[in-house]
């Protein structure tokens, strides 16, 4: 006699959502395909906190967006596997002698973090959208490549460039639902010592499921807006941009 056929109540939620919800059971164990599912999202996870990033060849897709030739520096971490145990080192440079003084209004570091692979996924698209949302009102520098980066290193990097305000676009932690996720972290009058209280943070941007790049530029900019009013970024920055942005009106920000 066969079995009756059951319906699996979970599936259409699951299209909701990247979180593993409804798995299901085999006696008392996972079923086999939820099992291969979770070691393979665990593998891509791992991969990409460990594989390296291209330099040569992000670069030279960072020229064509067309914001100049990007520099490659890199932190006092010398290799990945220290990069990981030190994260002390990943906030200090080794050497900044290439960075140019620009004097620009914004610096964009593209930092590779937890994350290289996020940065080859999405980078190109994001620095398009910030430049974009930013160039028509303030002068941004050419980008800056930073590896076996922490977010802290962008701070050195700003002194050096002379900017006014710093975006580092950072390779984020991977998860198991998402491994080539990018965040933002936008210090406004950025010096060697600042903590993150002095950031505002943009995260998730993983299109097409997680934030878009356009929607991260817009909050980017709204927030570039904020900290020139105020004088500064951080926990003293509040962004209103998102609800602003779904009611159709223009992002504001305000000081808290």
């Amino acid at each position: 006699m066969s079995e009756p056929h059951t319906t699996d109540v979970w599936a259409d939620l699951r299209l909701t959502t990247q979180a593993r919800i409804g798995l299901g059971r085999a006696g008392n164990s996972l079923p086999s395909h939820r099992v291969l599912e979770f070691r393979a999202a665990h593998a891509a996870a791992r991969d990409a906190v460990h594989d390296p990033l291209d330099v040569e060849s992000f670069r030279a897709t960072i020229a064509g967006c067309g914001l100049g030739d990007p520099v490659a520096v890199t932190s006092r971490a010398s290799s990945r596997s220290e990069y990981l145990r030190r994260p002390d080192l990943g906030r200090v440079p080794a050497d900044l002698a290439e960075v140019p003084s620009s004097g620009a209004d914004i610096g964009i570091v593209l930092a590779d973090g937890l994350s290289p692979r996020a940065l080859v996924d999405h980078a190109e698209g994001l620095v398009v959208a910030l430049e974009n949302a930013l160039s028509e009102r303030f002068s941004i520098a050419p980008p800056v490549i930073a590896t076996q980066a922490r977010v802290a290193l962008g701070d050195h990097i700003a002194e050096a460039l002379g900017v006014q305000t710093v975006i580092v676009v950072i390779g984020e932690r991977p998860g198991l639902s998402v491994a080539d996720s990018l965040g933002i972290y936008l210090t406004h009058r950025a010096r060697p010592g600042c903590s993150d209280a002095d950031r505002n943070c943009i995260s998730n941007i993983h299109p097409p499921d997680g934030q878009s790049y356009e929607t991260a530029a817009r909050i980017a900019a709204s927030l570039v807006d904020g900290a020139r009013r105020l004088g500064r970024s951080g926990v003293a920055l509040k962004d209103t941009s998102r609800a602003q942005i779904d009611s159709g009106a223009a992002p504001v920000i305000d000081a808290v």
